[in-house]
């Protein structure tokens, strides 16, 4: 009776251990690489992330096959405008967003799949512990995977796959939590000299 209770106890706390999905911060400026192997595309960018008010934007290198671009791009999700200025022409094109805004972390409805750590646990101070959640967005039927720092949440990388996009990997760099300068999210000054005011 009593090594049914303590199995009981044990499995409990055992149970009471797997992470939940944590709260990644909302604001914060960083940069990221973003990787699709079947297209052979490759794009390094900056980027201003504002979840509280549904905004953000990427200074963009892109590599397409043998083509190089550079884009600066800003999503005002609650306006439902994108503004794509390609910087080498200084051509922007205003166009009308889509999709709703995509969180960078691990969405509400994540479940966890496992923990790792990255580096040498051996050296301290040379390693950083991830935790992997995974689950579907059902709106576009993207498989996703997100692993995020642990503790903290920050982003480190992301995994989407769908039939449309095919599998697109995202690593999140150099990230500084915290409120994003206003003027990160202004309109282009390429654009505003465009636009009929």
């Amino acid at each position: 009776m009593i090594a049914l209770a303590f199995l009981a106890a044990l499995c409990a706390v055992c149970s009471a251990q797997i992470p939940t999905p944590c709260n990644s911060p909302k604001q914060w400026i960083g940069e990221r690489t973003l990787f699709d192997p079947s297209k052979k595309f490759y794009e390094r960018s900056r980027v201003a992330y504002d979840e509280e008010n549904m905004r953000t934007r990427f200074t963009e290198y892109i590599e397409a096959g043998k083509e190089k671009d550079y884009f600066d791009v800003l999503h005002l999700y609650a306006t439902k405008k994108e503004y794509r200025v390609n910087m080498k022409t200084k051509q922007c094109n205003e166009t009308t967003l889509t999709h709703s805004m995509r969180q960078v972390g691990v969405p509400d409805n994540a479940t966890y799949l496992y923990q790792a750590e990255l580096g040498p646990v051996q050296i301290p101070l040379e390693h950083l512990t991830v935790a992997v959640f995974g689950g579907n967005y059902t709106e576009d039927n993207v498989k996703y995977m997100s692993y995020v720092t642990n503790p903290g949440c920050i982003p480190v990388m992301d995994r989407y796959s769908n039939s449309v996009t095919g599998f697109i990997e995202t690593h999140y760099y150099d990230i500084h939590v915290g409120a994003v300068p206003e003027e990160r999210f202004a309109v282009p000054e390429d654009c505003k000299k465009d636009a009929q005011y």
